[in-house]
């Protein structure tokens, strides 16, 4: 699979956006997480390979946007993964939290109809190839607090008060 890399500055750290010929994101990871990148694209892909390549101005206006408080534009992104009917279900499921909100990992197993498959959605959400767009950031522990996340806590932190404070929400995650 051949794919393309670009990046883009952000306020949580410079992004690597991968995509495909069609202008579809396929990843999206931190600077500092490449060779997590590198490993949910083998997974997710076994081979590929990185071409030159810009990834399509609407997908980097959304980001900006996102970041600049108009975090709607995400919607419009598309993206396509590889992994299992299971783990594209949850992040399908991912995309439909509203921004600001936060569900527990149970809450999200019962919204894909698997209540009580709460790890299995926590292994799922964990080989997440597309933060931001594919909000994993947005499912947190049982108690209420902020629990693993791919990119580190303090982005996961940043990127669920950035939310918090563009939709009025009020949660106490910290």
């Amino acid at each position: 699979m051949q794919l393309w890399l670009d990046t883009l500055a952000s306020p949580v750290g410079e992004l690597r956006l991968v995509g495909d010929a069609q202008g579809v994101l396929r990843a999206l990871e931190f600077h500092d997480y490449d060779e997590r990148l590198h490993r949910l694209l083998t997974r997710h892909y076994r081979h590929y390979e990185f071409i030159e390549g810009k990834a399509p101005a609407s997908i980097r206006q959304a980001l900006e946007a996102y970041f600049d408080g108009e975090p709607s534009h995400l919607d419009a992104v598309p993206v396509a993964t590889g992994g299992t009917d299971f783990q594209r279900q949850v992040w399908q499921a991912l995309r439909q939290i509203p921004m600001g909100a936060t569900l527990s990992y149970g809450e999200l197993a019962a919204r894909v109809g698997r209540p009580g498959a709460s790890r299995a959605v926590g292994l799922a959400n964990g080989a997440n190839p597309i933060a931001i767009v594919v909000p994993c950031h947005r499912v947190i522990g049982a108690n209420g607090t902020l629990t693993g996340y791919g990119g580190g806590l303090p982005r996961k932190r940043w990127l669920v008060a950035h939310e918090q404070r563009l939709s009025g929400a009020t949660l106490a995650l910290f």
